[in-house]
């Protein structure tokens, strides 16, 4: 499955790319991408306006109905933020919140992920 990630200081790059899967990074240059494959999503926490790229690819094309869930970084010191984005956006378009982790991850985050996605099919 692919994974497509929004990484704006880098912590959200490092942690995809120990997944070891085919990866997709969003950037403000390049958000209205079709794909016609199942995907995850993965973000960091940051405000609407940081993140609204995501929505953006999610939403072009008929990228939603590939969109099989999502995880989240972010900074355990946001307390009830931590991971709002990744929230929001299962919330947002009926998806599981697959996983969270806190700044680039560690070992059992990624293993965590891994399983989610292959449960996912």
């Amino acid at each position: 499955m692919k994974v497509v990630y929004l990484s704006l200081t880098g912590q959200t790059r490092k942690f995809v790319q120990k997944l070891d899967m085919d990866l997709l990074e969003i950037t403000p240059t390049n958000p209205y991408l079709s794909i016609h494959e199942p995907f995850i999503v993965v973000v960091p926490t940051y405000e609407i306006e940081a993140t609204e790229i995501i929505n953006d690819f999610i939403e072009t094309g008929e990228n939603q109905n590939y969109f099989k869930g999502v995880a989240g970084g972010g900074n355990l010191n946001f307390g009830n933020l931590f991971v709002f984005t990744a929230k929001d956006l299962a919330k947002e378009y009926n998806v599981p919140l697959l996983h969270t982790f806190e700044f680039q991850g560690n070992d059992e985050d990624v293993q965590k992920l891994k399983k989610a996605v292959k449960d996912l099919g």
